[in-house]
């Protein structure tokens, strides 16, 4: 997490007594990352979070592979994922390596009789369609078109709907997820000529607090397994915390744009990165102001990275026949650039109104088979003449 926050009652110092009205202690719990060398708060209970009461079942969540060793570019559908009523059941994995994997889901219905648990991954939650409230046992966050949810690994959380119609782009990241480092300064703070700044990112400002005892139904993510747990104390039982370690959110509308002269590269529209891949932000922006200007991107080779774009809305200026919810997938070893006709149309042209996200995998990923019913497998003649 970018900086610092504190919501609810806390003592002034950690690991010391802290009572209840009634003299009882309160539970401190250490909710920290890489051992104790990472991203860390210190969160207070009414209840100690320890009390498993019964491990119900335990089933595999892992995605059948149907493309181990893949070179060929893909377009995938994605609004052709069909709707599911329950949240865990609509994500679909499409894409998949060893250190992320990036689904798609199409929930209809709030989780109302289950809280959920990721153990292995951070989620970057990317809000299509819809709108809501994520419930967390660390606050709540209010959601929208456009929103990146930022839940790191071991929240626990609720995911209220507004309506049935949602549409969900999700990476799982078994690498902890930051703001990109070539935005901040030796501090940690977002510097002058990044994209956002700490005024972009919403915090959690609404607390849930149950002093409750019962069964608590809690689906715990661990190693593509879901394990049913039932807990004996409300998991939204937190009075207060301090830390650096909590989810938040960003819209992609306060991503601003870095423009210039000539084109781009893509790394001007870094919004997070891992050590393991990178996520990027286009959005509406100027074009390229050289007078002999392109603003078609040039044709590149993919060496050392997979490049997933995620086509949200507006006009895709380079290339033919994407539409909303629509996936392209270029592979790591071949080059790719503008369809047919698309350099030349971009010239003269002075802005886009696209909005899309990009992520660049350093590994190779697999294509599974969900992926595939989904798949246009012409997409790679698509650049014939």
């Amino acid at each position: 997490m970018p900086f610092y926050h504190t919501l609810g009652k806390i003592p002034p110092k950690r690991h010391t007594q802290f009572r209840k009205p009634d003299g009882t202690l309160y539970a401190e719990q250490l909710f920290g990352t890489i051992g104790f060398d990472g991203m860390s708060t210190n969160s207070y209970h009414e209840q100690r979070p320890t009390q498993v009461k019964q491990i119900i079942k335990q089933y595999s969540v892992a995605p059948k592979i149907a493309k181990s060793n893949n070179i060929q570019s893909y377009r995938f559908k994605g609004f052709q994922v069909k709707p599911e009523n329950d949240y865990l059941q609509s994500r679909s994995t499409v894409l998949i390596n060893s250190d992320c994997a990036i689904q798609l889901a199409a929930p209809k219905q709030s989780t109302a009789n289950y809280f959920y648990k990721n153990t292995d991954a951070d989620e970057l939650i990317f809000v299509h369609k819809g709108s809501g409230k994520l419930r967390t046992h660390l606050g709540n966050l209010d959601f929208k078109y456009g929103d990146y949810l930022l839940v790191p690994r071991g929240i626990i959380y609720k995911i209220d709907f507004d309506t049935q119609d949602n549409r969900l782009f999700i990476v799982e990241s078994r690498r902890p997820i930051y703001t990109p480092k070539r935005y901040r300064n030796w501090f940690g703070q977002l510097l002058e000529h990044s994209p956002y700044c700490e005024r972009d990112i919403r915090r959690p400002q609404e607390l849930e607090t149950y002093n409750e005892s019962g069964d608590f139904l809690i689906k715990v993510k661990k190693q593509d397994e879901i394990i049913e747990m039932v807990y004996a104390s409300h998991p939204f039982d937190v009075i207060g915390y301090d830390g650096y370690n909590y989810p938040y959110a960003f819209s992609i509308h306060d991503f601003e744009p870095i423009t210039g002269r000539i084109h781009q590269p893509p790394p001007v529209h870094q919004t997070f990165e891992t050590d393991a891949f990178v996520v990027c932000s286009f959005v509406p922006r100027l074009y390229d102001y050289h007078p002999l200007s392109i603003p078609a991107p040039y044709n590149h080779s993919n060496i050392d990275s997979d490049e997933v774009l995620y086509y949200v809305d507006g006009d895709f200026m380079s290339r033919n026949d994407v539409a909303a919810g629509h996936i392209s997938l270029h592979p790591a070893g071949i080059p790719h650039g503008p369809h047919p006709g698309a350099t030349e149309r971009s010239i003269g042209k002075t802005k886009t109104d696209e909005l899309a996200v990009m992520v660049d995998t350093f590994k190779p990923l697999m294509v599974t088979e969900d992926a595939m019913k989904i798949a246009d497998e012409d997409y790679h003649t698509s650049w014939l003449e």
